[in-house]
């Protein structure tokens, strides 16, 4: 009995210990971005060390001077807007179908659905490019946005999970009242499953904000370029400008860590509560 307080607080402080020493693993390759981005390039090439001798602030300002870096991160960002914006739409409508609504051949579907995971974009990628250029998109943001509103199947899975935790009983009480199912699912359905919809939106801005093979197959425009393009600049034939290149990539990182952290409560629970209820 005397060791029980020692015992008790031994089992909160061990865990903590050992998700911060973690997390600070998982900082290093950050932190070293950061520190490399503030460097001179004969300090790089030199010196692995994290934190520079001497602070080179004008490569942030540099950056701006070597790329359209305005241009190319609004680019982006608009791309990530309508992708997230097709993503939730359509991935909600599928999942709120295969979940909530009562139609012929509903249990088939789904697994065929779930199915469609196996198939890796590189086997999709030359159909789908094919079919563009016969639509006479290539070279434009549609074949970037246009897919989104289609749904995926991750994330309709994701969604359904999430829609299966609501009790019928909602449903059918709209449904007695009146309701259609599109006001069902607007104004009763959405509104509960938002932590679901931050995850996927999360998800989606992620994964197109660090696109690189869609831009490259699909933008031939230096215009058009998205940042994951713009980078490439700093490549050149027979060198790569590691300072411009470390303090560039410290800018494209921003908008995503700064996303998740005000986020990152709906985007953990989203992920939680999933998956309650097959």
């Amino acid at each position: 009995m005397i060791g029980s307080p020692a015992r008790k607080l031994g089992s909160k402080v061990v865990p903590h210990l050992v998700l911060i020493a973690l997390g600070l693993i998982f900082a290093v390759p950050f932190l070293w971005l950061l520190g490399t981005s503030l460097k001179s390039l004969n300090e790089i090439s030199q010196s692995l060390s994290i934190v520079p001798k001497q602070f080179q602030w004008e490569n942030y300002v540099r950056v701006f001077e070597r790329i359209p870096y305005v241009r190319y991160t609004l680019n982006t960002f608009y791309v990530s807007v309508f992708s997230v914006i097709g993503q939730v739409i359509s991935s909600s409508l599928v999942a709120y179908s295969l979940s909530k609504v009562e139609w012929k051949g509903k249990n088939m579907i789904f697994p065929i659905v779930i199915a469609t995971m196996l198939l890796p974009y590189q086997v999709t990628m030359i159909p789908v490019f094919m079919i563009f250029q016969k639509l006479q998109l290539v070279g434009s943001f549609w074949p970037l946005i246009l897919p989104t509103f289609t749904g995926a199947p991750f994330y309709i899975f994701l969604l359904r999970q999430f829609f299966m935790t609501i009790p019928d009983s909602l449903i059918h009480a709209a449904r007695i009242d009146g309701a259609r199912e599109f006001t069902i699912f607007t104004r009763i359905i959405l509104p509960l499953c938002k932590p679901a919809l931050a995850a996927v939106a999360i998800f989606t801005f992620i994964a197109t904000w660090s696109d690189f093979l869609g831009p490259l197959i699909y933008l031939n425009d230096n215009k058009y370029y998205t940042l994951t393009l713009g980078l490439q600049a700093f490549m050149a034939e027979h060198y790569v400008e590691w300072d411009l290149l470390m303090a560039a990539s410290a800018l494209f990182t921003l908008p995503i860590v700064v996303l998740f952290f005000f986020a990152q409560k709906y985007f953990i629970e989203g992920i939680t509560l999933t998956g309650i209820k097959a």
